[in-house]
C-alpha cells in the first residue's frame, strides 16, 4: 500500500516558524575582569611551582653569606632583625621584576591581542598586579621555614600581619613595574636600567641589610622619604611578636601609599598603551 502525501507549495510556504528571540550579551563586570586576568597571571605559577623557589636563590644566599657575620643582640639572635628585612627585600625584588613577563608579551606581540580583547584595562593591570601576592606568601613562609631551627622565634601572628602589611606595597609595586614596561615598550633594555637604577637606592635607604642609625644627615634625610623603612619597621616587629601602634600603623600607611600610588600610576599607564 502506497500512501501519498500531498504537500502544495502553498502549504509549505504558510508552515509555522519558530522564531528565536536573540539573548542580549550581558556585560561583564570591573571585578570579573579583574579575577579572570589574576587567575590567568596565576596558572603559570600553579603549574611551575618551582619558578617561585628558584626566586628564592637570591634572597637565601644573603641569609647564608650575611647571617655569619650577625652580632649578637641583647634580645637575642641577629636573625630576628635580619629576616624581615630579608622578606621586605623579597617582596621589593619579586613585584619589581613583573613588568619583565610583560615586556615579554610586548615583544612577542601577545600584549596587542590582550589590548584588544573586551578586558578593561584597568582590570588588565589590576589583575597582573595582584598576581604578586601568591609568591609574597609562599616565600615568605620558605624563609620562615628555612631559619626557624637556627634560635629564629617564630611568631605566627606578628608574621601573618606583615604578610598582610607587605601585600598593598607588592601590588602597588608590580603595577609600577608593569608601567614602566608599557612605556619601555619592546625596549627591555630600558626596563631594566630603569629598574636597577631605581630599586637598589630604595633597598639601601630602607636599612634592610645596614642599620642606619649612625648616617649622615642627609642620608638620614633620603631613608626618611623612603616608604619602605616604615615597612621594614613594622616587619621588624611584627616578627619579633611586638605589636607597636605607631609602627605598625606607619608601616601600613607607608604600604598602602605605594599600593595607590602604584595602582594609579600603572592603570594611567595601560590605558595610555597602544
Amino acid at each position: 500500500m502506497t500512501i501519498a502525501i500531498n504537500q502544495t507549495p502553498e502549504s509549505v510556504a504558510t508552515a509555522p516558524t519558530v522564531r528565536r528571540t536573540p539573548v542580549a550579551a550581558k556585560p561583564v563586570g570591573l571585578l570579573a575582569d579583574i579575577g579572570n586576568v589574576f587567575l590567568r597571571e596565576l596558572m603559570p605559577v600553579l603549574r611551575n611551582p618551582a619558578s617561585v623557589l628558584f626566586a628564592m636563590v637570591q634572597p637565601l644566599v644573603f641569609l647564608a653569606l650575611f647571617a655569619p657575620l650577625l652580632p649578637e643582640t641583647p634580645t637575642g639572635s641577629a636573625l630576628q632583625w635580619f629576616v624581615p628585612g630579608i622578606v621586605s627585600m623579597t617582596a621589593l625584588m619579586s613585584a619589581s621584576f613583573t613588568g619583565a613577563n610583560l615586556s615579554e608579551e610586548i615583544i612577542s606581540g601577545s600584549f596587542e591581542r590582550l589590548l584588544v580583547s573586551p578586558v578593561r584595562r584597568s582590570a588588565l593591570l589590576i589583575g597582573k598586579s595582584l598576581r604578586e601576592m601568591v609568591p609574597l606568601v609562599l616565600q615568605t613562609l620558605v624563609i620562615v621555614v628555612a631559619v626557624a631551627p637556627f634560635a629564629f622565634d617564630v611568631h605566627l601572628v606578628g608574621i601573618v600581619v606583615g604578610i598582610v602589611v607587605l601585600v598593598p606595597f607588592s601590588v602597588g609595586l608590580g603595577a609600577a613595574s608593569l608601567a614602566l614596561a608599557v612605556v619601555a615598550k619592546d625596549q627591555a633594555w630600558v626596563f631594566w636600567t630603569v629598574q636597577q637604577t631605581v630599586i637598589f637606592p630604595f633597598l639601601l635607604l630602607a636599612g634592610v641589610l645596614l642599620p642606619l642609625d649612625g648616617a649622615p644627615g642627609w642620608l638620614q634625610t633620603a631613608s626618611d622619604l623612603n616608604p619602605l623603612r616604615y615597612i621594614v619597621d613594622a616587619e621588624r616587629a611584627l616578627f619579633a611578636g611586638d605589636f607597636p601602634v605607631d609602627v605598625v600603623l606607619s608601616g601600613a600607611a607607608g604600604s598602602l601609599v605605594v599600593g595607590v600610588l602604584g595602582l594609579w600610576i600603572g592603570v594611567k599607564a595601560m590605558k595610555a598603551a597602544s
